[in-house]
């Protein structure tokens, strides 16, 4: 079997809480080694602000295959052990607002003056320049800012808050990737690495496409509730059924919308898959009318043989459950919690659990021996409180 792709990428991490935790985790599990290097007091503070619906807190669904080193960063002594690491790794992360680093000592220009090759990713809500770079933030913020949040919801309702960090995990963990990965190539074959400034309200809004389509045409986005793709054609929305749960129709292309009309005996509204303005909320009325007279059972059974873009909505669990998530691996267990698997599929690449999430610092010892530290400069760490 080949090893893993990024085997012998050494990464340090220095995000906590998830957009970074999950882009270092993405990184591991394709194989890098991955270094959480955490404060040496409570550490990342994901490990029990996390705990929101019990005792398993999203700490545990973020941080596998990495180990911890507690580093006090306030102290020259912890600078310089930082320094010492950074000269033999590739790529480093980190989350804090706009400065912190350059003040700690540990920033860009400090360690790409040790290691020009040093990819340097730093991942925050408005980025390192403009007007709102030293503003705290979080996901609902960056969607408020970037316009997203205006065009989720109903016609005449508030915004609708998505379960789904679509900010910190779309814009701050995959974003991220994308430009640390291309970093990483750049650096392979010119030795010199970059920095790599990530802002997740620019992530987020660099992909408002069918947003800005309106502006363009228009001149302004439609409300909410009234563009295409937010319930302004019949062929793409959500319809409730007769018990109250509901059917995600997609079928926007026109063999798709003229099967879909024909499985709900329907032939009269095969005209308007395209519908908008006055006769798209018609039609959809008699979209919704239709789907209200039939269980979800009922047209789970019907549209199980019908291919026209056409699905149930399934509750959360229920998807655990899903025949086509189950058969692609995408639920593992790693130290007896479930978790989902990377969501891509590398040939010769099985996921392997290699590691569970550490315990805070549960690694510094065996880190930094293996960095070259003497038994005595490790024990000297120790007394000080720097590890």
């Amino acid at each position: 079997m080949r090893s893993p792709p990024l085997a012998g990428l050494r990464v340090l991490d220095l995000t906590r809480l998830l957009p970074g935790p999950l882009a270092s985790m993405h990184l591991a599990d394709l194989g890098a080694e991955v270094i959480k290097i955490e404060d040496t007091g409570a550490g990342d503070y994901a490990r029990s602000a996390g705990a929101v619906h019990g005792d398993i807190s999203y700490f545990q669904l973020v941080n596998r295959n990495k180990r911890s080193l507690t580093l006090d960063l306030k102290q020259a002594a912890g600078v310089d052990a930082f320094m010492r690491l950074a000269a033999q790794a590739d790529v480093i992360l980190e989350g804090f607002r706009p400065g912190v680093v350059d003040k700690l000592g540990i920033g860009y220009q400090a360690v790409s003056s040790i290691n020009p090759r040093i990819v340097y990713c730093a991942i925050t809500g408005y980025g390192q320049d403009g007007p709102y770079r030293d503003r705290a933030g979080h996901d609902l913020n960056y969607l408020g800012y970037c316009g997203l949040l205006d065009q989720i919801g109903t016609p005449g309702g508030a915004p609708a808050i998505p379960n789904f960090q679509i900010g910190d995990l779309f814009g701050g963990s995959l974003s991220a990737l994308v430009g640390v990965l291309a970093a990483v190539l750049g650096a392979r074959a010119s030795g010199q690495g970059r920095y790599v400034d990530v802002a997740m309200t620019d992530a987020v809004f660099a992909h408002m496409l069918f947003p800005l389509l309106a502006v363009l045409g228009l001149g302004q986005a439609l409300p909410r509730g009234e563009d295409v793709l937010t319930g302004g054609m019949p062929s793409y929305g959500v319809y409730a059924t007769s018990d109250g749960r509901h059917f995600a129709v997609s079928a926007m292309e026109p063999k798709f919308w003229q099967m879909l009309c024909a499985a709900i005996d329907r032939p009269d509204l095969k005209p308007f898959a395209f519908a908008t303005g006055a006769d798209g909320q018609r039609i959809h009325g008699e979209l919704a009318a239709t789907f209200a007279q039939r269980t979800f059972a009922e047209w789970t059974a019907l549209f199980d043989g019908v291919d026209c873009c056409v699905t149930p909505v399934l509750r959360f669990e229920e998807s655990l459950e899903n025949e086509q998530l189950l058969a692609r691996g995408m639920i593992v267990e790693v130290d007896g919690v479930r978790q989902f698997a990377p969501p891509f599929k590398l040939s010769d690449l099985p996921f392997e659990a290699r590691l569970p999430p550490p315990a805070a610092g549960e690694h510094s010892e065996e880190i930094l021996r293996q960095s070259g530290f003497s038994v005595d400069e490790i024990d000297r760490l120790r007394v000080q409180k720097v590890i």
